[in-house]
């Protein structure tokens, strides 16, 4: 079994993907990890699980070193036996998807993690080929599913769900207490995601800079092509010491235990493996209403939910988080036991493993 990404750092589907691979063993399964570039976070906790990491150098398709990866690939897959070939992104679904149909893999699944929009033109056009030659795609929530179904005309048969699962043994609110990054700051509102356009840190921004309660600090755990920008902003609205950008880190656990109200303010979003583990370290959850979000924040109860890039109503859903602790406590409680209940890895690696034996034994 070979799961493959474009590579082993700090995304969502390297974090599931590291997960599976280093879980599915005890499912009888051989998983191994598959990637452009072996360098990065989940390589080392891979390797350190015993888990064989295959690497197929390269940085772009349309360098002559593809066409010599895509022969070292086919060769692999069928020197040693691969049974499944699973693409967790876009880059692997459109490299490994077509040569593990080429080494005649029994076995190629997809991925679609995210909406298809944020695949420009030609891309978008050739993951839809893919899903002509797959066995099946793998989505991460019922938003996916739909968009799959309804925009991408792909049949629902050839759909498999399998949400995202979390280690809750690391993401749990016990302990939970303000680490030294955060100073004396009487209630912290934060938010841990890449920092790309599409995950609209300048409406978290903006919302801040409406607060008025004192000692509030803002935390933005995380690195990415918008953070000279996302600062330049936090200087525009005065916010000074207290906004914070903290870069993006292999351990986040710690952090997410001393932020109060945890923040994704996407305008495109599928299932957030950030959201699920921020509501399982006890933080109160405030998220845009968009892709399955509201799979996870169930208004009032779980958490609360704004319109993406109003950043008039996010600041009112946090005035009123800050002003009302025990509303504030209750959310973060339910929100946690939520994910306790439903998104284990357990459960994520139970579902996958169902998901690879149906094909398997068809």
């Amino acid at each position: 079994m070979l799961l493959m990404a474009r590579e082993l750092t700090y995304g969502g589907s390297e974090r599931q993907l590291a997960l599976l691979a280093s879980r599915l063993g005890r499912h009888g399964f051989e998983p191994r990890a598959g990637c452009f570039q072996a360098a990065g976070v989940r390589a080392a906790e891979l390797r350190a699980s015993g888990a064989e990491v295959a690497e197929f150098p390269m940085r772009s398709f349309v360098r002559p070193e593809a066409a010599v990866r895509a022969w070292q690939m086919i060769r692999y897959l069928e020197r040693e036996r691969i049974a499944i070939v699973h693409a967790f992104d876009t880059p692997a679904n459109l490299f490994a998807v077509p040569l593990a149909r080429a080494a005649r893999t029994p076995v190629v699944l997809s991925s679609q993690r995210a909406h298809r929009s944020l695949s420009g033109g030609p891309r978008r056009h050739l993951l839809r080929l893919t899903d002509q030659i797959v066995d099946a795609v793998v989505v991460n929530c019922e938003y996916l599913e739909r968009h799959l179904i309804e925009d991408e005309k792909v049949p629902a048969g050839r759909i498999r769900l399998c949400y995202n699962g979390i280690d809750l043994d690391r993401f749990s609110p016990e302990n939970r207490r303000k680490p030294d990054e955060f100073g004396c700051a009487s209630l912290v509102i934060g938010t841990v995601c890449a920092l790309r356009p599409e995950k609209g840190i300048e409406t978290l921004i903006d919302a801040f800079a409406h607060l008025r309660t004192p000692g509030l600090r803002l935390a933005i755990v995380g690195d990415g092509s918008s953070r000279p920008a996302l600062g330049e902003r936090a200087r525009a609205r005065g916010l000074g010491e207290s906004c914070l950008f903290l870069g993006g880190r292999g351990e986040v656990a710690g952090l997410l235990r001393g932020i109060d109200i945890f923040v994704l303010p996407s305008r495109s979003e599928a299932l957030s493996n950030s959201l699920m583990e921020a509501m399982a370290c006890g933080c109160c959850a405030v998220a845009s209403r968009v892709g399955g979000n509201p799979e996870l924040v169930r208004e009032g109860q779980t958490g609360m939910l704004f319109t993406p890039g109003q950043a008039g109503e996010l600041a009112e859903a946090l005035q009123l988080l800050i002003e009302n602790a025990a509303l504030r406590r209750r959310m973060a409680e339910a929100g946690a036991e939520f994910v306790r209940t439903h998104f284990s890895a357990e459960a994520a690696v139970r579902r996958m493993a169902e998901i690879y034996r149906e094909f398997l034994d068809s």
